[in-house]
């Protein structure tokens, strides 16, 4: 299966789970209305979300002036991926790590912190900033904020429907209902971290065919883990919410794969990207881009 079919069943599994607490807590009326409520979240979370997420990290715009390398690089990695010019942020933040936020392609914007432009190099940097721009490109942005803002109305519904006792006359019974409402949140917290390690596996393989070195990525995320394992990230530790945005989670999850955990283990995207490297065959689903970027170099931007 596909990374996109398995994150649109995924989804529907998710939007299914939350049909039925809905159901649970008031029949066909309080479906109906949870769906409003569900529709009016995402909304908001749609056109303030990026906006939100930024300003919790503080996160400052950095241009070509202030930055005159990191927004080349932006420039051009962007114009190889076929986007728009994304805003670029800088976060202080000695932990390195970075995201990439905004509603669509148009709206983009990549965040680094100030960590991360110091431990790598330029080529390591290039596969971080095109990992970020492929999700942009793919809309993950989009999807992580849809499937953030369902399971948490799974959680508040199913807390809501404990405290009121759901319906009585459930097909499950009172027993399967409680049953129902404790383990929902449980499965949504579940799909939703199932689809961010989707995901990220899918950035990492289109981000590599933008940066055009598999290699550049691997090393980057192989520094990133160890310094994100040894240096606290506190915005994200007061946000654990926003912890899937990052190329890294920045909370100091095990490495390696579980159900709880956010994002793949470092161990196995690494070895996949160098496993493509190896292979010589190009990540990209489509025909490349006529003018690729030169393997960058360290001390080097990409041209």
């Amino acid at each position: 299966m596909t990374g996109y079919a398995k994150t649109a069943v995924l989804l529907a599994g998710l939007t299914g789970l939350f049909m039925a607490v809905g159901f649970m807590l008031g029949g066909q009326g309080g479906m109906l209305i949870a769906f409003v409520i569900a529709l009016g979240m995402n909304a908001f979370a749609y056109w303030n979300s990026g906006g939100i997420v930024l300003r919790q990290y503080g996160a400052q715009e950095v241009g070509a002036q202030s930055h005159p390398q990191l927004h080349a690089m932006v420039a051009r990695l962007a114009e190889r991926a076929d986007l728009p010019m994304p805003r670029v942020y800088v976060m202080d933040n000695p932990q390195p790590n970075a995201f990439a936020t905004g509603r669509n392609p148009a709206h983009g914007a990549v965040a680094v912190t100030t960590g991360l432009m110091q431990r790598l190099d330029d080529g390591e940097l290039a596969g971080v900033i095109a990992h970020e721009l492929a999700h942009i490109k793919n809309r993950d942005t989009l999807i992580m904020t849809v499937t953030a803002t369902i399971a948490g109305a799974i959680s508040m519904l199913a807390n809501f429907a404990l405290f009121f006792g759901g319906r009585r006359d459930s097909p499950l019974g009172v027993v399967g209902t409680i049953a129902i409402m404790i383990l929902a949140p449980l499965a949504a917290m579940l799909v939703q971290m199932a689809i961010s390690r989707s995901r990220e596996y899918e950035a990492d393989r289109i981000g590599a065919g933008i940066a055009g070195n598999p290699k550049g990525l691997a090393a980057a995320l192989d520094k990133i883990a160890s310094g994100a394992a040894r240096i606290d990230n506190h915005a994200a530790e007061n946000n654990p919410a926003t912890a899937h945005l990052f190329i890294i989670n920045p909370l100091h999850a095990h490495k390696r794969d579980n159900l709880f955990s956010t994002h793949p283990a470092t161990e196995n995207r690494i070895k996949r990207l160098r496993a493509l490297a190896t292979s010589g065959a190009s990540p990209w689903d489509d025909d490349p881009p006529s003018s690729p970027l030169q393997k960058p170099r360290p001390g080097h931007l990409p041209h």
